[in-house]
């Protein structure tokens, strides 16, 4: 899970395997793959940073990589 900060200051903990997409609008808007939307303090590229981070923590970033270079 990754910490993050919604509008009010209030945390929040999300799992960034359920990340679907991340929006700038100015504000951070987080969409999970369960549809629940979250408005956040946090900026697009320190979610993405921070779900990297966990990624790797748990060992799964490898086996991603493939996955998302096969994409491009």
């Amino acid at each position: 899970m990754i910490y993050v900060e919604r509008l009010n200051g209030s945390a929040i903990w999300l799992n960034p395997l359920l990340i679907e997409s991340i929006e700038s609008t100015p504000d951070t808007i987080v969409t999970l793959t369960t549809g629940h939307k979250y408005v956040l303090l946090d900026t697009p590229e320190g979610i993405v940073e921070k779900s990297v981070e966990y990624l790797h923590r748990i060992g799964i970033a490898g086996a991603l990589q493939g996955r998302v270079d096969a994409g491009q």
